[in-house]
């Protein structure tokens, strides 16, 4: 990683000295730095970093602006990543909030480095009193897996290749993986996500991660795992193609959950299972107005061949909910409506168990993972129905597009005795001080906390 964090300071570390919106009355950093300051017109603005000089042109340390305190993001350590020179580095006090800073700091130093760009500066930085730097690193390392398998264009990450990121995750943690591949996905009742991905060159597959002691608390994973959408025949716009490279983003983020929980060795057993699709066109794709079949039973009438992922996820969460795990979540790019409610930094998250959405809310706001509650409003669920199958995979108004398809999936979820849906973004459209433009790890910190403090030993 770009920043190598320290558990004490070294001799030879430089100051950053943290600032509030005109904050440098009070800031304790020394008189002649803060003189510096005033001079080049520094206030404390969120972001802003200014060297501090020293003797004989070697710097003696930096001012770091955190703006103002009722806005200030705990993330924004990130900044630093990107705006330090190279060198060794502590923080001059203790931050208010030292792991979540510590967190961001290693967030933002962050690049997606395969097909040439240069990383960004080599730091080292003392991690402050109190931080937990395995923690930090557990959950840094999650989230990078997820941005890296999400950037990655679908010419490089197809069905194929994010089985072999899955299975590299296994043989990582111990882990066992099975794979049920093409037209064995109809011998062993899978037949929507074999429709979905049976026009793709790569074949359609559903991949079975499973860890920890089998009597363990079972703890299901389900990633939609779209390698490239084009719409099917109900083909998208070229501008709506641009970044379907990203609609494996549900199976990015559980993966990258998936290896939080396994590198800190949670009491659970964990099961990760990721139906891995191209949506393509051929002749053999599958069409509107078809009715699929689905692994439960349920007819469902092809509204629109766009709305895939859904069928995909459907055959999965009913494999999954066959096992009664005490806890099912799914994570999945899966409307566009989502983000007309919410925009592109708060995935909503769907679920019937009040336990669970108040513990998610409130890990939320402690990890500084946004998340928002939506209702699961059962009278939607009419908007679906078909005239000649059990249901439709789509409304025809174009109302309420996040709730419905989550009323959809809950219709293959029975036995589970608490389930999440989680209808994330995987992307970030803006520059952040801990997230550069790009594939973006949505909910899991969040999830993972929750988990903890439930199976943590």
């Amino acid at each position: 990683m770009p920043v190598t964090l320290l558990r004490s300071k070294e001799a030879s570390s430089l100051p950053v000295y943290t600032v509030k919106a005109d904050g440098l009355d009070v800031c304790d950093a020394p008189k002649g730095a803060i003189a510096w300051a005033r001079s080049n017109g520094f206030t404390g603005v969120a972001g802003k970093v200014l060297a501090i000089p020293g003797e004989k042109g070697a710097l003696a340390g930096a001012f770091f602006g955190l703006g103002k305190s009722d806005a200030a993001n705990p993330l924004a350590a990130g900044g630093l990543a990107r705006l330090l020179p190279e060198g060794d580095w502590h923080f001059a006090g203790q931050p208010a909030e030292a792991e979540l800073a510590t967190l961001g700091l290693m967030l933002g130093s962050y690049a997606f480095t395969r097909y040439g760009k240069k990383p960004r500066n080599t730091l080292r930085f003392a991690v402050p009193d109190g931080v937990d730097t395995g923690r930090v690193q557990r959950l840094a390392e999650g989230s990078f897996l997820a941005r890296d398998l999400i950037n990655t264009p679908a010419g490089d990450m197809g069905p194929d290749a994010l089985e072999t990121a899955v299975r590299t995750l296994a043989e990582e943690h111990g882990a066992a993986m099975t794979v049920t591949l093409g037209d064995a996905l109809l011998k062993d009742n899978l037949p929507m996500i074999h429709a979905v991905g049976r026009a793709a060159e790569a074949a359609p597959r559903l991949l079975d991660l499973r860890w920890g002691r089998e009597d363990a608390p079972k703890v299901t994973l389900v990633g939609k795992g779209v390698c490239f959408d084009t719409g099917g025949l109900d083909l998208k716009p070229a501008a709506g193609m641009l970044l379907m490279k990203k609609d494996m983003g549900g199976a990015a983020n559980v993966l990258g959950l998936a290896s939080m929980i396994m590198a800190s060795k949670l009491d659970i057993r964990l099961r990760v299972l990721i139906p891995a699709v191209e949506n393509a066109v051929a002749g053999n794709a599958f069409r509107p107005g078809d009715i699929l079949t689905s692994r439960k039973g349920l007819t469902v009438e092809v509204g629109n061949t766009d709305a895939e992922g859904r069928l995909v996820l459907a055959d999965a969460l009913t494999l999954a909910d066959e096992e009664t795990p005490e806890l099912l979540i799914d994570m999945a790019t899966l409307t566009g409506a989502a983000r007309v409610a919410l925009g592109p930094d708060v995935p909503p998250f769907y679920t019937d168990d009040e336990a669970l959405a108040e513990a998610l809310t409130r890990a939320s706001e402690t990890v500084a993972d946004p998340l928002w509650r939506m209702p699961l409003w059962k009278p939607y669920l009419s908007r679906i129905d078909s005239k000649i199958a059990d249901m439709n995979n789509v409304s025809l108004d174009g109302f309420a597009g996040s709730p419905i398809a989550g009323l959809f999936l809950g219709r293959f979820v029975e036995k589970s005795k608490s389930w999440a849906h989680f209808d994330i973004y995987g992307w970030n459209p803006t520059d952040k001080p801990y997230s550069p433009v790009g594939g973006e790890a949505q909910g899991i910190r969040a999830i993972e906390h929750v988990l903890a403090n439930r199976y943590g030993k």
